[in-house]
């Protein structure tokens, strides 16, 4: 079994995202080249004697694989998949199981949040993920405003979108999600005074 460590770029929020509470998972072809990063499912394995009927809701937070697997589940989102904790130790003796699952609305608790990555620089570069997007949303493209015009920020890697030489004072971003055809406008700008690792919570909840 093998994770690739932070591959969406969630860093410690990654570990809980919200009220899943550690339920996170790395996938592989779900992942889409980071489209994947923060998507939701209902995961329930196949031995009925063993398996909850209602199976584990996790987050995809990072790229995972491992015996031609969908999903590497953290422990706690393996758990919840047994219907009581002796069968959650009989599972653990198969190491991988048969499953099925469904993609679901996240359900995160409060409005979008932009986190700002620790690699950013202000100034000179500006790198950004986009957290608790509710429903079954991808972010697919984020863009900033700078003299007079929107510009695209680049999809570096997972769910990180980065701009090399942002402008020197108040960043205004703007999102877009699947399934809208409009741009997301998050109502705040980010202050001049930004510095890596900081969040700004949006005014917008999505559904």
């Amino acid at each position: 079994m093998h994770i690739l460590a932070g591959a969406c770029g969630f860093g410690e929020y990654g570990r809980k995202m919200n009220w899943y509470d550690g339920s996170v998972a790395g996938v592989s072809g779900l992942w889409r080249n980071g489209v994947g990063c923060g998507t939701c499912y209902q995961v329930k394995c196949l031995i009925e004697k063993l398996c909850d009927e209602n199976g584990a809701y996790l987050v995809a937070t990072d790229q995972g694989y491992g015996d031609n697997t969908d999903f590497v589940m953290s422990p706690r989102a393996f758990t919840q998949l047994g219907r009581d904790e002796n069968a959650y130790e009989e599972l653990k003796k198969y190491g991988t199981v048969d499953i099925e699952y469904r993609r679901v609305p996240c359900t995160y608790t409060g409005n979008v949040v932009f986190y700002i990555k620790e690699t950013s620089s202000n100034p000179g570069y500006f790198a950004v993920v986009l957290l608790n997007v509710n429903g079954i949303n991808d972010v697919t493209a984020v863009e900033m405003w700078q003299s007079g015009e929107w510009k695209a920020l680049n999809r570096n890697y997972g769910a990180v979108f980065d701009f090399a030489n942002p402008p020197s004072g108040e960043i205004r971003l703007r999102f877009k999600v699947s399934g809208r055809s409009d741009w997301v406008d998050p109502k705040i700008v980010i202050p001049s005074y930004w510095q890596p690792g900081s969040t700004y919570v949006t005014e917008v909840q999505l559904k």
